[in-house]
Formats: structure tokens, C-alpha cells, sequence
């Protein structure tokens, strides 16, 4: 095996070779060559190289370096979906001629995505979609501003050394790591059709929150309404509505606009504080009218069990934003529902949020000042219900009605 064609010193042989995958497998249309031994641990790495300022590209530089150039994809460069794709397909085909180290390489497969948490949430919702009956597990490299998802499952939430060291000390981590699972979330999004101008949907890594790609159904899908244009997607992290959205959106728009200015994690976290008090975020009693608080804007309706009655959600008519939690962390690792202690856990059936009990919390915030509350020990948002389904129906809207359904996939 040439596991060590790309390596430029003595320092990256011997163990690079339980990572490293061999071109025949990675390109349908190269040369088979004889392989002795499966390795133990192959990866496939997925990197955004716009995230994290220059981070990106270094990380790309350093993988190649140290793995078959092949098997490391700039996002920028080649969507995912089309190179799983490509891969599995060419898994099936190989397996149908006996190929038992293609049959091993597939069955401890793993994948490496280094970017924010959207970009993260993209190569979810990819995987997800292609419905693999033992989907490969994923590794998230922390490459964004608030790297939730990172951070949940233990890979920190500091955007990393892109060296050699820090890379091969990172697939030790990947190797040795234990599979959890996440719960997956599945979104419905209708708007009334415009009278003129379109309304499609955007591509993945434009998407302001961490929402994998949208798609509009089809005419003769049973989710379509006449006269709305409806989308399904997915989320893992948290989906939230009201000004925390609003701020969210803005950075994402700034970011887009001036992506030279986002060159580094503490800068993009100063910014967004910027926007927040920009946007009013900081004092929205006096920058917003009470008619742009959540119990006038929307109703909510919850179904907290499987099976169980459509119940509507009362919220405060003090908040602004409610924010939809899969996972326990939020803003760059806080907590946001905390921890219920006892006479919450009896009194309200009230648990401890985990990333696969097939609930989601729903948490309600003030203005920015409240979500400061999540600092201190113990701090913690409006705990408002804890649910497996979600139907919110805006009222009142900048553009158009939206229905928002959330349930677990």
C-alpha cells in the first residue's frame, strides 16, 4: 500500500497507515491495485476552507499531507452529496466482485468535517439522506463562531492547530472515540406564495442557522398547499425564532457581505455582540414595540409525548425569542435549560437535555441581558416545555405567514 506517497518526512509513516484509503476505492475510474490489509480507522475528510479564517485551507494543506491527497474534499470545491455518492457507489460495485478490503473499508468507515456548525449540520443532513442501514459516525473539528455541535460530543469548541502534531493527535482522537448517536430533527416551512418574484431555496453553506439544505416539495407531494410554497428540512443543533434569529441572520448577512472581516472565532463573537446591540437586542423594550414579542406574533402549539394531544404553549407576553434546543449547548457552549432540579423534575416532568432522548427544549429569553443570565452558575432561560413535536403558527410576519413544524425524525 502507498499510504505514504504524500508524506514528506519520516514522521508521518508508520501510523498513517491506519487512516489512509486507497485511490481505486476513492475513484471509480483508477487502476486497482492489490491491497494486503484494510486499515483500522479510514477516514474521509470534509473541509470548509472559507470557516475559520485561514484555518480552513491550513487544515486542507496539512490532511493532504498526511493522507491520500484523494480522500480529503475542500467543500468549497465538491458538495458532499456527491461524493458519498460517488463513494458508496463505487463500495457496491467493488463488493459485488469480491472485493472483501472495500467490504472492510466501508464497514469502519469514518468521517472528519472540519468547519462551523452549519457546515457540520450539512454533511448530517447528507448522510441522513442517503439512508444507509449502518451510517458512518462523524467527527466534528470545531471551525466556526459558537461550534455547538463540536463541543456536545466532547471535540471542544476552540478552533484548532492546523499543524502536524495537532492533525495526527486529532486522528489518535477519531480512532479511539466511542459512537453516540444525535437525535435528528425534522422541519416543515410553509410561506404564502409571492405574487411576483421568486422564492427558492438557498444553497447549504448560505443558510444563516444550522439548517441543512431546504427543499421545495413538489406539486404531488403531500406536504404541498395551494397557494404556499412549502420546504422540508432538518436541524440537530437548535432552531430559534424572534430576535435571537434576527441578530443571527445579520451576522450571517455581514459575514457574507465582508467575509474578510470574519477572520477568527473571538473577532466573529465580538461582532455578533455588535449586531446584538445594533439590532436592539440589548434594550429591545425600547427599540421594539410589546407587539414584537412572541405571544403576539405566534402561537405554538406542543405535543409533549409521542401520540399525545396537541396542547397550545403558553409564553410570557415579556419574550422575544424562543430558541428550540437539541443540544445541551447554545452561543458557544451555554446552557440554556440547565439542569431541573427536583421539585421542577416532579412538578412540571421537567429532565436533564440530551442529545438523543428524542425531546427537545424549548427555552424563552427577554432581550440579551437575560441570556447573560446563562454565565452564571446554575443560569438558565424561561424553561417554557420539553417536547417531541412542535407546530407554530406566525401571526404577524415582516413578508409572509409562515407555519413552522418541528417534529423528532
Amino acid at each position: 500500500m502507498d499510504g505514504h506517497a504524500n508524506c514528506s518526512n519520516d514522521s508521518c509513516s508508520k501510523p498513517l497507515t491506519d487512516y489512509y484509503i486507497p485511490d481505486y476505492i476513492l475513484k471509480p475510474d483508477s487502476e486497482h491495485t492489490i491491497v494486503d490489509q484494510a486499515p483500522c480507522c479510514p477516514v474521509v475528510v470534509f473541509i470548509n476552507s472559507r470557516s475559520g479564517g485561514q484555518l480552513g485551507s491550513s487544515l486542507i494543506k496539512t490532511y493532504r499531507e498526511l493522507l491520500n491527497e484523494s480522500q480529503v474534499f475542500d467543500l468549497s470545491d465538491e458538495a458532499p452529496d456527491k461524493v458519498l455518492h460517488r463513494l458508496y457507489g463505487n463500495f457496491e460495485r467493488l463488493k459485488s466482485n469480491g472485493d472483501t478490503i472495500a467490504f472492510q473499508i466501508q464497514s469502519s468507515l469514518r468521517l472528519i468535517v472540519a468547519g462551523g456548525d452549519g457546515t457540520a449540520s450539512w454533511l448530517l443532513g447528507v448522510v441522513s439522506d442517503l439512508k444507509l442501514s449502518r451510517p458512518p459516525p462523524i467527527a466534528t473539528v470545531p471551525l466556526g463562531t459558537g461550534n455547538n455541535l463540536p463541543f456536545s460530543f466532547g471535540w471542544g469548541k476552540k478552533n484548532p492547530a492546523t499543524d502536524q502534531k495537532a492533525v495526527k493527535s486529532f486522528l489518535g482522537q477519531v480512532k479511539k472515540a466511542r459512537e453516540m448517536n444525535i437525535d435528528s430533527w425534522h422541519i416543515i416551512m410553509r410561506m404564502r406564495a409571492p405574487h411576483e418574484g421568486p422564492c427558492d431555496p438557498i444553497a447549504p453553506l448560505d443558510l444563516p442557522q444550522s439548517l441543512h439544505a431546504f427543499h421545495r416539495v413538489g406539486g404531488s407531494d403531500s406536504l404541498n398547499m395551494e397557494g404556499y410554497y412549502t420546504f422540508r428540512g432538518g436541524f440537530w443543533n437548535y432552531f430559534s425564532m424572534g430576535m435571537d434569529a434576527q441578530v443571527s441572520y445579520e451576522f450571517h448577512s455581514e459575514r457574507k457581505r465582508n467575509p474578510e472581516k470574519f477572520k477568527n472565532q473571538l473577532t466573529n463573537q465580538s461582532t455578533y455582540a455588535k449586531l446584538g446591540l445594533k439590532q436592539g437586542w440589548f434594550a429591545p423594550s425600547l427599540a421594539h414595540p410589546s407587539s414584537r414579542n412572541i405571544a403576539q406574533l405566534a402561537k405554538v402549539q406542543i405535543m409533549k409525548r409521542p401520540g399525545g394531544q396537541w396542547e397550545e404553549l403558553e409564553i410570557p407576553h415579556s419574550i422575544r425569542s424562543i430558541v428550540c434546543l437539541n443540544l445541551p449547548s447554545f452561543s458557544g457552549g451555554l446552557n440554556p435549560w440547565g439542569t431541573p432540579g427536583t421539585r421542577k423534575v416532579q412538578d412540571r416532568n421537567l429532565t436533564a437535555p440530551f442529545v438523543d432522548d428524542g425531546l427537545i427544549e424549548v427555552v424563552g429569553f427577554r432581550d440579551a441581558w437575560h441570556g447573560l443570565v446563562l454565565l452564571a452558575p446554575n443560569g438558565h432561560g424561561t424553561r417554557l416545555a420539553q417536547v417531541k413535536c412542535l407546530y407554530c403558527f406566525v401571526l404577524h410576519s415582516m413578508s409572509y405567514p409562515l407555519v413552522t413544524t418541528i417534529q423528532h425524525c
